[in-house]
């Protein structure tokens, strides 16, 4: 049997998550909780399997929730269930345990299927919530590239050649190389105008 607690500081949302888990053999809803302290405190009390998580609480959040909860029982699964999908919302659920990220118009069939999943260690992911995760895991983080490497390309972008680069810069066109090719390893790319390319899709210019 895999026990639930369903956290969300509206009742008749976890009326509704309840009544769409309700009938399934192997799942047991065991609690419910309004806040973060609540939840925290039904954790420490019956130790669920599964954690349903909103992320907008009263006082702390639903990330914050769940990092403390981990924290009283790291053998519990964690799995955000709200309306929100924001990179940032979806990257701090994650970084604080969390093991799956689903939306509230998940259907009775994934929301079960999510469930079981968790249990077994799984990771369970909304399809919008897996390409936002995948493109933020691709997509190189600001401020990898230093500031002369982003002045390199700056000039690349506007078409000066390695030469006219180094006489702007007032550094060796040997120097530009190197710069060109340091920034190429960062960016996974092979030329300049896909580094110019990825460095501007991803707010680096």
């Amino acid at each position: 049997m895999i026990t639930v607690l369903l956290v969300d500081d509206h009742p008749v949302v976890r009326a509704g998550v309840a009544g769409m888990l309700a009938g399934t053999e192997d799942i047991d809803i065991v609690g419910e909780a309004g806040d973060a302290a609540e939840a925290v405190a039904a954790v420490r009390a019956r130790r669920p399997d599964v954690v349903l998580m909103d992320l907008r609480l009263p006082g702390d959040d639903g990330v914050s929730a769940t990092a403390r909860l981990l924290a009283e029982s790291p053998a519990t699964r964690v799995v955000v269930l709200t309306t929100y999908e924001t990179d940032a919302d979806i990257l701090r659920a994650v970084e604080a345990g969390a093991a799956g990220y689903l939306l509230k118009d998940v259907t009775r069939a994934d929301l079960v299927n999510a469930v079981r999943t968790a249990a077994r260690g799984g990771t369970v992911l909304a399809p919008s919530v897996a390409t936002r995760l995948l493109h933020q895991v691709r997509r190189p983080a600001r401020g990898t590239l230093s500031a002369r490497e982003v002045e390199v390309l700056r000039l690349v972008g506007r078409g000066l050649s390695n030469a006219e680069i180094g006489r702007e810069l007032h550094i060796s066109e040997a120097t530009v190389k190197t710069h060109l090719l340091r920034t190429f390893n960062k960016l996974d790319v092979s030329d300049r105008t896909a580094a110019v390319t990825t460095a501007m899709a991803a707010d680096l210019l």
